[in-house]
């Protein structure tokens, strides 16, 4: 078992949304990490019926296996929030403005780099929580 994506964020109680590629070449979409009052839990991926009632589509037997999965994605969870907060303080300092040259009269020249800014607004499926 791997989990294959994570989507983290805030949702109410859900934390991430996750798909899970099993050793058989299988992947399992709709995987939700939710925030309960004991901690936070793996939730299968579910369907809305016509009671409005949402039902499980994967049902997973093994308690030693939902113990695994629920390990596996609390662990994915945390180990990339860790890594995602680091290159965020290293761009902290890319927004300011250069500071002017001197020129040998010692007036100071406005310098016009223009500065780019690297934020990618590309939208794809994988960005819609459900």
């Amino acid at each position: 078992m791997k989990i294959e994506r994570m989507n983290k964020g805030s949702w109410g109680k859900v934390r991430a949304f996750f798909d899970l590629a099993t050793s058989d070449g299988f992947i399992i979409k709709g995987f939700k990490l939710i925030e309960g009052i004991n901690g936070l839990f793996v939730s299968m991926p579910s369907q809305k019926g016509n009671d409005d009632e949402y039902y499980d589509t994967i049902w997973v037997e093994s308690k030693q296996l939902r113990d695994e999965l629920n390990t596996l994605a609390i662990n994915t969870y945390n180990d990339s929030s860790i890594s995602n907060s680091q290159p965020m303080n290293n761009t902290q300092n890319m927004g300011s403005a250069p500071e002017p040259e001197t020129t040998g009269d010692n007036i100071a020249s406005e310098v016009s780099t223009p500065v780019k800014e690297t934020s990618n607004n590309s939208f794809s499926d994988d960005d819609i929580p459900f």
